[in-house]
């Protein structure tokens, strides 16, 4: 039986043998892209005709479209992992991500709006719907959170895309600010698990580091109640007492980032690159209780540390380590990914602190670290493991 799945599984185009394939190269080369429209309809040097403008593409198309595809291809592939039964592959996997890339599309093309929506909401439905499977068959009731997460996610994009449909921008924005911070607490869920694991096996320590539930429930409740002020409008506006769970979580962020620490990180680019891009989400919550109590003049800046630096630098970092550990390579970026990891910190720190008038750097930052990656890893990607495993 196990001769027989191996035939099948390397039957089918090394691209399409694991999620992580398509949607690592497919959502670099969107981000790069998403990220360089933006900046030049900022600008004024182009003004495509898209569903409610270019800003409401730009909110929904960053966290849905660019962070949800990174998403898909890390947990379709971790969960194999998880569960020990075969992740989607083959003609389901092909499926799967052509509903995504036709909701990219059809943004830019005159279909129906509900076609639009209908699009948006069955691909992220189906991926969930795939991750339930496995996790409930297998009993991974320690994996249940990132369902959790996952249909939360489902929920504020449907709650954009309702602001969308109304013409309420008030309602885009609550259902786009929800999604991001839901996507910070996917973000300290993973990081949580990963960057204190790679760390370990990356300097060679012996000894794993101390497990504390109580930080990782603690992180994820004060998060999820964070998503949820957003989603109903309360965190728009700044109020001291809804400095609280920001508080709370910037010290429960800082005490992780003092635990993981070690000197020799900063020698490795594969481990200084999560851990500055897990230092991003610190910075956002410090950045938006500093807003609630009057300190910082606007929250853009707390929401796009968490977009730019931390998103952004956590899936550069993860992709460049986990695409390397599963086609069977050593843990060894090609040098450029120093590079990379760089610029985007870069970026991140001239889109926080600088006016609107650099963002055109940020965004060229941003977009060739992104570029980086597809040029070196994208060839990995379409290619076969080099230990001759069929994943």
């Amino acid at each position: 039986m196990q001769l027989l799945d191996r035939k099948r599984a390397l039957a089918i185009a090394p691209f399409w043998r694991l999620g992580f394939r398509p949607f690592f190269v497919a959502g670099a080369l969107f981000g790069l892209l998403a990220v360089a429209l933006w900046a030049a309809a900022l600008h004024g040097l182009i003004n495509p005709a898209v569903p409610g403008g270019m800003l409401a593409w730009h909110r929904h198309e960053m966290p849905f479209g660019f962070g949800l595809a990174i998403i898909a291809g890390f947990l379709l592939t971790a969960v194999q992992t998880w569960t020990g039964s075969p992740g989607l592959s083959g003609r389901p996997l092909i499926a799967l991500f052509g509903l995504w890339l036709a909701a990219r599309l059809a943004w830019f093309f005159p279909v129906p709006l509900a076609m639009l929506i209908a699009l948006q909401l069955v691909f992220i439905g189906l991926f969930i719907a795939q991750m339930a499977r496995q996790l409930i068959a297998a009993r991974q009731r320690n994996n249940y959170p990132i369902l959790l997460v996952l249909s939360l996610l489902a929920l504020c994009q449907s709650l954009t895309l309702a602001g969308l449909v109304q013409g309420d921008d008030g309602l885009q924005r609550r259902g786009v600010l929800a999604a991001l911070w839901l996507i910070g607490v996917m973000l300290s869920l993973i990081g949580g698990r990963v960057i204190p694991f790679f760390t370990q096996r990356g300097l060679g320590r012996v000894e794993a580091f101390a497990a504390h539930p109580w930080l990782d429930r603690l992180l994820l409740a004060c998060g999820l109640l964070v998503a949820a002020l957003f989603a109903s409008g309360h965190n728009l506006l700044a109020s001291p007492w809804l400095a609280a769970p920001f508080i709370v979580l910037s010290a429960l962020h800082g005490l992780r980032l003092w635990r993981w620490h070690l000197r020799g990180i900063w020698r490795v680019p594969l481990l200084w690159s999560l851990h500055l891009a897990y230092a991003w989400l610190l910075l956002a919550t410090l950045g938006m209780a500093a807003w609630h109590l009057g300190w910082l003049t606007q929250p853009s800046l707390a929401n796009h540390a968490l977009a730019v630096g931390a998103m952004g630098g956590l899936i550069l970092a993860m992709m460049a380590r986990v695409s390397l550990g599963h086609t069977g390579r050593a843990l060894q970026p090609p040098k450029a990914m120093a590079w990379a990891f760089g610029l985007l910190n870069l970026g991140a720190l001239i889109r926080v602190t600088c006016g609107g008038g650099w963002l055109w750097l940020a965004a060229l930052c941003w977009g060739v670290a992104f570029a980086l990656f597809a040029w070196y890893y994208a060839p990995m990607l379409f290619r076969a493991r080099v230990d001759g495993h069929p994943g």
